[in-house]
């Protein structure tokens, strides 16, 4: 259906009346996490957009550009980063013990009402913290903005989840096994994988009625399976923070100690939409080196491109990165969710223009 609202510049008078209600309510979020976070002992950190590495998720596509040195040598290819996550860490094996930051951040080849190529993600990381720490402190940070904001609840849709309620705790495995009936447990093989085989999981999802590829690799099944029955349904009448993903599926955090075919790794859902990811996070550098290797080879394999893996970081790990655990959460999307609105850019100053 077509958008019945007349064209119009985002900075036409009636266009900035009308998201001003809803950027009081971003002002009101930003003061709310500064605060959050000075009265539990973080420092707020400032890191460089540039950077060798962008960040190595396979699925993510970067902004490419260059630097050119003053004094003649060859231009530098840097790119703009996908998180500060990184060179946070690097601030973390530096010796700062709890460190935030508000970034703004870049991904090409997205745009949505829940997407923007510049968007800002709030990261936090802890040192001597447990992925179930940040679950607590996350509960109370979200509760905290929401309180901020003056809502009774965080809407999304047609929906709302009052994050001021006890927030439902939920193990993917638990989550599959509740939504779509299927055991994800004896759906991987009895010993940690890289790259498990798919044809049980497969099975699992043609059951469903769902199409599965010849060349489907697991996470291409578990995602077909969790995208159609599982997310749609997380995070209804309060949010809910769900845990322990398939190792395959996690490659800065590291395996959990009980069973180490899962990892630490949660994320929060608030009424079917994705908030925030979070590790445990992964301190041997010889077992990360393998993981970005392996995750560009992939990158290479589906898109005909990799990054470069910041080496930098890796030496930080190997100087000594202490146990720690981190999270990133879209802020602009918490920001939507407190004033109830539809659209990313009803919650952004100025959105990225397009050109014509």
């Amino acid at each position: 259906m077509a958008d019945p609202r007349p064209a119009r510049p985002w900075w036409h008078p009636d266009a900035v009346a009308e998201r001003r209600p809803m950027l009081a309510v971003r002002t009101r979020v930003l003061a709310a996490t500064r605060a959050f976070f000075s009265a539990h002992g973080y420092l707020e950190v400032e890191t460089p957009a540039l950077q060798i590495s962008p960040g190595l998720e396979p699925h993510l596509k970067a902004f490419a550009t260059a630097w050119t040195p003053p004094d003649g040598r060859p231009q530098v290819p840097l790119y703009l980063h996908t998180s500060p996550e990184f060179a946070m860490k690097k601030l973390l094996a530096g010796g700062l013990a709890r460190v935030f930051q508000m970034a703004r951040v870049y991904r090409d080849g997205e745009r949505s009402a829940t997407h923007h190529p510049e968007f800002t993600l709030l990261e936090w990381y802890r040192a001597g913290a447990t992925y179930t720490d940040l679950m607590d402190e996350t509960e109370a940070y979200v509760a905290a903005c929401q309180r901020a904001a003056g809502a009774k609840a965080l809407r999304w849709r047609e929906s709302e989840a009052d994050a001021t309620r006890p927030w439902r705790r939920l193990s993917v495995a638990e989550a599959m096994a509740e939504y779509a009936g299927v055991d994800l447990m004896a759906c991987l093989p009895p010993e940690p994988a890289r790259d498990p085989d798919p044809a049980p999981l497969a099975a699992a999802a043609r059951r469903l009625g769902l199409t599965v590829g010849d060349d489907d690799r697991f996470d291409d099944v578990f995602f077909r399976i969790f995208l159609e029955h599982v997310e749609p349904r997380l995070g209804f009448g309060a949010p809910c923070l769900l845990y322990d993903y398939p190792v395959c599926m996690a490659a800065l955090s590291r395996p959990k100690a009980a069973d180490p075919r899962l990892a630490e790794r949660f994320e929060v859902y608030v009424c079917g939409l994705e908030l925030a990811n979070a590790f445990g996070e992964l301190t041997d550098a010889a077992e990360q080196r393998a993981r970005f290797e392996a995750d560009m080879d992939l990158k290479q394999a589906l898109y005909g491109e990799r990054y470069p893996i910041d080496t930098d970081f890796l030496s930080a790990l190997e100087a000594g990165l202490p146990d720690c655990a981190g999270i990133a959460l879209g802020l602009d999307r918490l920001v939507m969710l407190c004033a109830g609105a539809r659209r990313i850019e009803d919650v952004l100053w100025a959105p990225v223009a397009e050109g014509r």
